[in-house]
C-alpha cells in the first residue's frame, strides 16, 4: 500500500501541475514587493474609537458554504483533505487538520468562483476534457479510471473530488485565455530591454527555486510563523513541496506547485536573496520572514546566466551490477566489495565493463543519451571530472545490488543559447496575465455572495 500511494502521490501531482501549469506561471519569480503606502486605510476614514454589533464570526468555520448558490459540503472538504494527505503522502497531523480543513475551504470557494464564472463567459468544460486528465493519473499509478474511484474510496476521498478540483483548473486557463490574454500586450522594446539585460547578467549565478509563501499580519504573525515551522518539519520528513506548496501556498505560484522557474537573487526580496545564496542544490531553507508574510525557499537546481553547464552533458553509459543473496551481512560482503571496486576502478573502459560483470556473475546493461542534469546529485558531482572510460566509484545496497556506472560516451554542450526573442515574448507576457488574473479573482471574491453554514 505504501508503495502505491508513493505512485499516486507522483501521478496526481504530475497531472495536476500538468493542468496548472498550462495556466499562467510565474516563470521569472516573483519580484521583491514595492513599499506600501504609509498608511492603507485613509480612504476608509475609519473612526479610532469601534464600537463592534452583532455576533463575532467564529475563528474556524467548521461548517460548509453556499457560493452564488452553489453548495460546498461538509462531504467536499473532508475528501479533498483526504486528497491532500494521499498527495502527500501521509495523513493530516491532528494539530493542523482545523486550521487546513479553513484553507482547503477557501480553495473550494475559490474553485467554485473560477467554475462559476467560466460557465458565465460560455466556457463550458467538457466530460471528456476532464477524463483525459483522470486517465492520466489513473495510468501513472497502473489501474483504470474505475480502479482509482475505488482506491481514492479506501482513502477516504472519491473521483468526483479529483474531477472537482481537475474542472476548477481548466476552467480557469480557458478563462484567463478569453478574457485577459487577449488585452495583454507586449512591445518589441520590452523583449529588446530584457534580452539586453540578459546579456549584461552573462555567467551570474542563477537558481531553479520553489518558494511556499504564507501571508502574515501583525496580529498573527506569531501563529503563521509557527505553521511555517511545522511545514518545515513535514519537508524534511519527505513530505511533497509541491503538495504542500499547492495547498498551503498563498503566492501565484501557489497553482504551479510554488514554482519559481529559474531567477537571480537580485529578483527576490532581499531576505530571500540573502538566504539563497547560502543554499546549495537540493537544501530547503528554514522559514524567511518577509514583508507582509514567511517564506520557505526550497533550490532545485543552479546554472549560470547564459553559460554552457557542464551538467548539461550528454552520456554513454554501460552500468555494471552485481547482487548478493538474500540475508548476506555487510561483512560478508566486504570482501567482495573490496574487490569489485578495485576492478572498476581499472575497468579499462567500456570495453572492460564486460569482463568485469562476467568475473563477478554481474549484469550490464547500456543506455544512452543520458543527460548528466538527470542523474541523482551525488553521481553528479562525482562523475563531472570523470573522462571517458572511467568508472565511478560503486554504489547501492546489499540488498538492492551494488553497481557502477562507466562513462562510454560525452557530448558537452558547446556553448549556452542566446536569449530567445520569443521566450522572452512569452514570460513577459505570463508575468502580466497572472497578475490581471489575481486581480480577476479577487474582484470575483468581493462581488460574491458566500453565505457561511
Amino acid at each position: 500500500m505504501a508503495k502505491a500511494k508513493t505512485l499516486f502521490t507522483t501521478a496526481l501531482i504530475a497531472s495536476l501541475a500538468g493542468v496548472a501549469a498550462a495556466q499562467v506561471a510565474p516563470q521569472g519569480g516573483r519580484a521583491a514587493p514595492q513599499p506600501a503606502p504609509r498608511n492603507s486605510t485613509a480612504a476608509l476614514n475609519l473612526p479610532q474609537t469601534l464600537t463592534v454589533y452583532g455576533r463575532p464570526i467564529p475563528a474556524v468555520v467548521k461548517a460548509s458554504a453556499i457560493v452564488n448558490g452553489r453548495v460546498i459540503t461538509q462531504t467536499d472538504i473532508d475528501q479533498r483533505l483526504a486528497l491532500l494527505a494521499l498527495a502527500n503522502n501521509q495523513p493530516i497531523p491532528a494539530d493542523e487538520e482545523e486550521r487546513l480543513r479553513v484553507q482547503v475551504l477557501r480553495n473550494l470557494i475559490d474553485e467554485t468562483l473560477q467554475i462559476q464564472a467560466a460557465e458565465a463567459a460560455g466556457i463550458k468544460i467538457g466530460a471528456a476534457d476532464i477524463d483525459r486528465t483522470v486517465a492520466r493519473v489513473a495510468d501513472g499509478v497502473k489501474r483504470k479510471p474505475a480502479e482509482l474511484g475505488v482506491y481514492l474510496k479506501e482513502n477516504g476521498s472519491s473521483l468526483a473530488a479529483i474531477r472537482r478540483q481537475i474542472e476548477g483548473e481548466i476552467a480557469w486557463q480557458r478563462l484567463q485565455r478569453q478574457k485577459i490574454e487577449s488585452q495583454v500586450s507586449v512591445g518589441d522594446d520590452e523583449v529588446k530591454a530584457v534580452i539586453e539585460r540578459l546579456n549584461a547578467s552573462k555567467g551570474a549565478q542563477e537558481y531553479r527555486v520553489g518558494e511556499i509563501y504564507l501571508e502574515a499580519t501583525a496580529a498573527n504573525q506569531a501563529q503563521v510563523a509557527q505553521q511555517a515551522q511545522q511545514i518545515v518539519a513535514a519537508l524534511r520528513q519527505g513530505a511533497s513541496f509541491a503538495g504542500y506548496a499547492r495547498q498551503y501556498g498563498q503566492s501565484s505560484a501557489a497553482a504551479v506547485g510554488g514554482d519559481l522557474g529559474w531567477v537571480r537573487p537580485e529578483q527576490l526580496p532581499e531576505a530571500i536573496a540573502q538566504t539563497l545564496v547560502q543554499m546549495q542544490s537540493g537544501q530547503l531553507s528554514q522559514p524567511i520572514p518577509v514583508p507582509g508574510g514567511v517564506s520557505i525557499i526550497a533550490v532545485q537546481d543552479t546554472r549560470k546566466v547564459l553559460t554552457a553547464d557542464p551538467r548539461n552533458a550528454v552520456l554513454s553509459l554501460k552500468q555494471v551490477s552485481i547482487g548478493f543473496p538474500a540475508g548476506t551481512s555487510a561483512a560478508a560482503a566486504e570482501p567482495t566489495l573490496q574487490r569489485f571496486a578495485a576492478a572498476t576502478q581499472n575497468v579499462g573502459g567500456c570495453g572492460g565493463a564486460d569482463k568485469v560483470a562476467a568475473e563477478f556473475k554481474g549484469e550490464v546493461v547500456q543506455s544512452d543519451s543520458v543527460k548528466l542534469r538527470d542523474l541523482p546529485a551525488a553521481l553528479q558531482d562525482m562523475m563531472l571530472p570523470m573522462q571517458v572510460g572511467q568508472a565511478t566509484r560503486p554504489f547501492g545496497s546489499i540488498n538492492d545490488g551494488v553497481r557502477v556506472l562507466v562513462i562510454c560516451g560525452r557530448d558537452e554542450e558547446q556553448s549556452a543559447s542566446a536569449p530567445n526573442p520569443d521566450a522572452v515574448f512569452a514570460q513577459l507576457q505570463e508575468e502580466r496575465v497572472n497578475l490581471r488574473a489575481r486581480r480577476y479573482l479577487r474582484d470575483l471574491r468581493r462581488d460574491a455572495v458566500i453565505d457561511y453554514r
